[in-house]
């Protein structure tokens, strides 16, 4: 029976208050970025989301084309 207590408990989880004293200790060891960070870092995600469309639309319009010529259709 020691052996079955021992698996139970260790099966428990945590209680809802445990977890969220467990997300305020963590939330507090993160570094959070200063605004000039911030503008910085969201400046980088939105001029790669410009050239990754930019990319992606070059690739369709040219598969496009290809397709076109292959099939040959018109739309």
């Amino acid at each position: 029976m020691d052996k079955k207590s021992a698996v139970s408990n260790a099966k428990k989880r945590p209680s809802v208050r445990e977890y969220f004293k467990g997300v305020k200790v963590e939330t507090n060891k993160v570094v959070w970025p200063n605004r000039k960070e911030l503008m910085s870092f969201t400046s980088v995600v939105i001029v790669t989301c410009f050239v990754f469309a930019i990319i992606f639309w070059v690739f369709d319009s040219a598969f496009l084309a290809l397709l076109k010529a292959v099939l040959n259709i018109s739309m």
